[in-house]
């Protein structure tokens, strides 16, 4: 079967989802040579990975980037994206959330739910994405399918429903009984191609009949029908149960547990047969929603079908040797090779010049594609991330971006000559476009060049990019945390603005509010009345309100937590204007925000150590002068995991100390958490001046 004629409800959209280290792209890998795409299998730690084809992936033996591939399995047609486990690019988990219907979250056996595995759990509840779990690793020692299905429940507040059970543990992990269809599945050779499917031995059937027996039940508390025959103790047929585990899986009121050891080659393609059984069709999933660009009251809906106009979002823009590459997810309508078409937002035209089916870095061409397809395009210069493409001449469509966290760390870059500064400043433009946590700025003060991301390794590799692949010299400053402000209290402000330009006089005056919220994201309303302020000027007051939080009173930090309410404002005939309003509005903001006074924030990061009992004390002892704020101490098997808050100010170089403090044998994560407030003490040696 083609791409091409596969029915919309035989198409899976779905994207592999873990912490780093849990075995993510080599269940990917697997799942590709099992179902034909691929005649090697490619290993993570040979740098031969097919979806890790970057060469800092390669090198560093981590996925820095979501890869996008469309394989078969039982007749369905897979579209998948494995994601990164490593938190400096959870903007690629969420970008890929947001245009996939399904995820398969991977576990480590041994692990458990890590500190990543409950942010990219979140990001997939954020956007409604129903969830296959997959304890992987059952073949490690100390591998305990129990306790990961706890700490499911207890971190993730998950309703797990395991379908499997192991046969053996560790060492003896040999193959898992299905205990939907009661058969026992056991590995014959070492590529896990051969397996047998036979009866469940009998040391068995005691565990089986006692998880079968809460399967069951589970399933038919779903359904009256079911549970009627249940009650009556009629057995329930192998398809009753799927399409039981089915509904409940879509309606996100159970996750399916499966089991197995991907590098061992065990328990994968019974996984695809779960992701075609149980997953979303794009026909499953709700319609995607969207608004009328002029008018975000009126809600407009996409149908998934080839006979409505053309309606698809840019999730991802990448830009390699074959140049520009924008990556869609059709939601309604059929996108043509060579076809003209519209970017929402802005009104601008682009032409698909070329549309690929990918394979990581492969290309595969297409002319004709249609709803739930997610593909790459050509020929695109002005859409970005997040942008709603609708057909030309059609009506207009905006669909809800992806959302991305904020940067939390900063670097200077300084070009070697003025010919480097020139392609620096190229190579900047085409990186921010790609990646929406990379920013870069010129420092008021000082004329630096300022870098921004999600962490020293983000950053790096940052900087490698420059420098290796686009052969532009730099030096680079060491890597400086980037703080926040807020309002600590209420203010007002009136603003105006009075210029005449290009022979036309521009007057607007804008009255607004400001508060704390406690939402980190700045907020909005206008209240003012029609008569008062035109809707027509309300994006140019939405521009000046972005504007006002980008620098602070006091450190010209982006400013937080932040409520806005316009209330009241004027024009003059014929003097209405966007520039007028955006002044004003800034202004305005720039009055009140003074007036309410404000406060540094710093960024709050979620710290998790894993480390054997006996380095406990040196570890706890280090953590607490660090301004650290340790929550809980759990058990790991064997190990001990401290659960703690920690100002990212206080964390570099963490690595090499962890290190130093057990011998090499304790490990960490960590990941943004919140902002807070800088003790009022290290004000001075953050902003250089003293405040009060």
């Amino acid at each position: 079967m083609s791409a091409k004629n596969t029915p919309l409800g035989h198409i899976r959209n779905i994207g592999i989802i873990a912490h780093i280290d849990a075995g993510k792209t080599t269940t990917t890998e697997r799942i590709l040579y099992y179902s034909g795409k691929e005649h090697r299998m490619g290993e993570v730690h040979e740098g031969t990975a097919i979806m890790d084809y970057m060469q800092d992936e390669q090198e560093r033996g981590i996925t820095i980037t979501s890869a996008a591939t469309t394989f078969f399995w039982q007749k369905h047609q897979v579209n998948l994206i494995d994601t990164p486990g490593h938190v400096d690019f959870t903007a690629e988990v969420e970008r890929s959330l947001r245009v996939l219907d399904g995820a398969v979250a991977v576990f480590c056996g041994v692990g458990g739910v890590e500190a990543q595995s409950e942010t990219v759990w979140r990001q997939a509840d954020r956007y409604h994405v129903p969830a296959l779990a997959f304890i992987n690793k059952l073949d490690r020692s100390g591998a305990e399918v129990e306790h990961v299905l706890a700490e499911m429940r207890e971190r993730l507040h998950a309703n797990p429903l395991q379908l499997q059970l192991p046969i053996g543990i560790e060492d003896n992990f040999k193959g898992i009984i299905d205990l939907v269809t009661l058969e026992q599945i056991t590995y014959d050779d070492e590529t896990g191609e051969k397996f047998t499917r036979s009866a469940i031995d009998p040391e068995h059937l005691e565990e089986v009949e006692l998880h079968r027996l809460h399967l069951v039940e589970s399933i038919a508390e779903s359904d009256e029908e079911l549970m009627e025959k249940y009650l009556l103790e009629e057995d329930l047929s192998v398809e009753e149960l799927k399409a039981g585990i089915r509904k409940l899986t879509l309606e996100r009121k159970i996750t399916p547990v499966l089991l197995g050891s991907s590098l061992r080659n065990k328990g994968v393609q019974p996984l695809l047969d779960a992701i075609v059984d149980y997953l979303p069709s794009p026909k499953d999933v709700p319609p995607m929603i969207g608004h009328d660009p002029k008018d975000h009251t009126q809600n407009i809906t996409c149908i998934p079908s080839r006979k409505e106009p053309l309606c698809a979002l840019a999730f991802k823009i990448t830009d390699d040797q074959h140049g520009p590459l924008t990556f869609l997810r059709i939601y309604s309508g059929e996108l043509k090779e060579g076809e003209k078409v519209i970017v929402s937002a802005s009104g601008r035209k682009e032409r698909a010049s070329r549309i690929w089916r990918m394979h990581a870095e492969h290309r595969d061409r297409e002319t004709l594609v249609g709803p739930g397809e997610i593909v790459g395009v050509s020929g695109f210069k002005f859409a970005a991330t997040g942008d709603s493409i609708c057909a030309d001449g059609s009506e207009l469509i905006e669909l809800e971006p992806p959302k991305f966290p904020s940067t939390v760390i900063s670097m200077a870059i300084e070009p070697r000559s003025n010919d480097d500064r020139d392609k620096l400043m190229d190579v900047l433009q085409r990186l921010t476009r790609e990646d929406p946590t990379f920013a870069y700025r010129t420092d008021a003060e000082t004329g630096q060049l300022i870098l921004s991301g999600m962490g020293e390794l983000h950053l790096d590799i940052i900087a490698t990019r420059i420098t290796r692949d686009y052969k532009v010299a730099c030096n680079t400053g060491n890597p400086r945390v980037t703080y926040r402000e807020a309002v600590t209290g209420s203010g007002s402000g009136k603003g105006e603005f009075e210029q005449a330009m290009g022979g036309k006089e521009h007057y607007a005056q804008v009255q607004l509010n400001v508060r704390r919220i406690a939402e980190s994201e700045p907020e909005l309303k206008i209240s003012a009345p029609e008569s008062v302020i035109n809707p027509h000027s309300h994006r140019a007051i939405e521009e000046g309100f972005s504007g006002g939080c980008i620098s602070g009173p006091l450190g010209g930090y982006p400013i937080i937590h932040l409520g806005c309410e316009v209330t009241g404002g004027a024009t003059r005939e014929g003097c209405e204007s966007e520039v007028a309003f955006t002044a004003a509005t800034e202004a305005a903001m720039r009055q009140a925000i003074q007036q309410a006074g404000a406060e540094l924030l710093e960024p709050i990061m979620s710290l998790e150590v894993t480390t054997p009992d006996e380095f406990m004390g040196g570890i706890i002892h280090d953590l607490n002068g660090r301004r650290c704020e340790v929550q809980e101490i759990a058990d790991r098997g064997n190990l001990k995991v401290v659960h703690a808050k920690a100002p990212l100010a206080e964390m570099f170089g963490y690595a090499t100390v962890v290190r130093g403090l057990s011998t090499g044998r304790a490990s960490y994560s960590m990941e943004p958490s919140a902002f807070a407030p800088v003790p009022r003490k290290k004000w001075e040696s953050i902003l250089g001046y003293n405040p009060s």
